[in-house]
């Protein structure tokens, strides 16, 4: 063999090395930013032998489902107390990664342009998640509109209320759902991916939208067996790096903030 082919056939092997050490991770995630994120630090984490697999979902069920079942590796879509709701729940056992970004949670509306414009017997609509549905009646809390049995209860239902001086008609639906149904209630309280999904400017549009001391940080979660690998830390650091900072500020613009 001459020297060329010597050198070709070393080339090869060394590429088909690199391909062969390669780790594959599976992250399932909603659209917006999830993705989007996992998206920008994919050439990152290829650069670091680690090949990301995104795939997407529209709802807050199956990403957990996916990654219990060792379908996926890993998801990145929600929250800590959604997370704890979960588990508490359906008996899995997935775990928190890193903390990652918030999603400040806003009240919109197509027909008043302020909360104080609201009438009595108002519709407004809330996840019917226990989590997001109990960070909505929250949020409404603050604003003076409602109170709480349990001010600070973040699992709380329409239930819940001891106050409701408007009267206000509460609707449970699933979250992905109310956007779409924004103009035929008073007002919706939206997660900030399906606000943005939906062409939303939380900064703009909302009339009310949480702060960014919001314990409701987005966060990468995995199962107990995978959380410590090595491609699930580089992932993670990735996650939080100062590329990823930049990126956040500058295409979401106050709509989702870094958590790190």
């Amino acid at each position: 063999m001459n020297l060329k082919k010597t050198l070709v056939a070393l080339a090869a092997a060394a590429t088909f090395s690199t391909a062969a050490s390669a780790e594959s991770l599976s992250v399932a995630a909603t659209p917006v930013p999830h993705a989007e994120l996992l998206e920008f630090v994919k050439p990152t984490l290829a650069e670091q032998g680690v090949e990301l697999d995104v795939k997407v979902f529209t709802d807050y069920v199956q990403p957990n489902i996916q990654v219990d079942q060792k379908r996926m590796d890993a998801n990145f879509f929600q929250h800590q107390p959604y997370l704890d709701e979960f588990n508490n729940g359906r008996g899995t056992s997935l775990v928190t990664v890193t903390g990652v970004h918030v999603e400040p949670f806003g009240a919109y509306s197509t027909k008043i342009e302020s909360l104080d414009d609201l009438k009595e017997g108002a519709v407004v609509a809330i996840p019917n998640d226990p989590t997001n549905g109990g960070r909505a009646l929250l949020l409404l809390q603050k604003a003076g509109l409602i109170t709480l049995k349990d001010e600070s209860k973040i699992t709380a239902t329409p239930r819940d209320i001891a106050n409701n001086p408007k009267d206000l008609d509460f609707k449970e639906l699933e979250a992905a759902t109310l956007p779409r149904i924004l103009n035929q209630v008073d007002v919706a309280l939206i997660n900030t991916n399906y606000a943005l999904e939906a062409g939303l400017n939380p900064s703009e549009d909302a009339l009310i939208i949480e702060g960014s001391e919001s314990p409701y940080v987005n966060i990468l979660v995995a199962r107990p067996d995978n959380k410590d690998s090595e491609a699930m830390q580089k992932l993670a650091n990735a996650l939080k790096s100062d590329a990823v900072k930049d990126f956040i500020m500058e295409k979401y613009e106050g709509a989702v903030v870094p958590a790190f």
